[in-house]
């Protein structure tokens, strides 16, 4: 047994570390808060996908009727919203899928911090070792397997929370403040689409005996309405801009 060996030293002492780690379990904290804080991020952002989703499927339903000369025309402004639609709904999908993944990791990490797991770890630590060692097993099979089972198990102990607590460190770094205007934005997108939801009032002069001076203001009443229902097509390729930038 060559006990002159810098590399196996380091390595040895760097896996008596990771065991210790692993039974400290300060990681598997963090990484467990942190986990069910994107857990609740991701499920409040499909929630307010999912409702905004709805409130725009009531809208592209929303006619709107006018008689300009006395012909009838119906409109449905809310349909320019079609193509934010979709994307909203498949965002939410994406927002759900991104929940599940969370609810994933969580399991994971409750799986991983489990002292059993820890317990394992540390016993095949300690046969790797002997094995890294004893110069019987040197050019043996068993020392590449018992290695490679070792770097498998310490990636299923370490991974996840590791990845929980590097997200949540960019996450509070570089998207939080894009994160909480985006969220806020579609709030507001969704309660400006339900302002717009009023059907625009109408009054129909067909099989009426009316004046030509009633006439006349009803001419002027239908110019108003096709000047509202314009504006609020406007409103509505505003809406869809802006859902479409936050969403993103």
């Amino acid at each position: 047994m060559s006990l002159r060996n810098p590399g196996k030293w380091l390595l040895s002492a760097g896996l008596f570390l990771l065991v210790v780690l692993a039974f400290q379990g300060g990681m598997d904290s963090a990484g467990r808060t942190y986990t069910e804080q994107g857990f609740k991020r991701a499920l409040i952002t499909y929630g307010i996908a999912r409702g905004l989703n709805g409130v725009i499927s009531v809208a592209q339903g929303t006619e709107v009727s006018l008689q300009p000369a006395g012909v009838g025309v119906t409109l449905t402004p809310g349909q320019i919203l079609d193509p934010v639609n979709d994307l909203i709904e498949r965002f939410s999908w994406i927002m759900l899928a991104s929940s599940s993944s969370l609810g994933v990791q969580r399991l994971l990490i409750d799986i991983a911090s489990w002292p059993g797991f820890s317990l394992l770890l540390a016993l095949l630590a300690m046969a790797v070792l002997l094995i890294w060692w004893l110069p019987r097993f040197q050019h043996s099979g068993a020392r590449l397997i018992a290695t490679r089972v070792m770097v498998f198990l310490l990636l299923v102990r370490f991974a996840v929370p590791f990845i929980a607590v590097a997200n949540e460190a960019l996450y509070e770094q570089f998207l939080k403040d894009h994160y909480e205007l985006s969220l806020q934005q579609l709030e507001q997108t969704t309660a400006a689409i339900g302002t717009l939801q009023h059907p625009v009032p109408v009054g129909s002069d067909a099989g009426a005996d009316v004046s030509l001076l009633e006439k006349a203001q009803r001419l002027l009443a239908s110019a108003r309405q096709s000047a509202d229902v314009d504006a609020r097509i406007e409103q509505y390729r505003e809406i869809a801009a802006n859902a479409v930038t936050h969403t993103i």
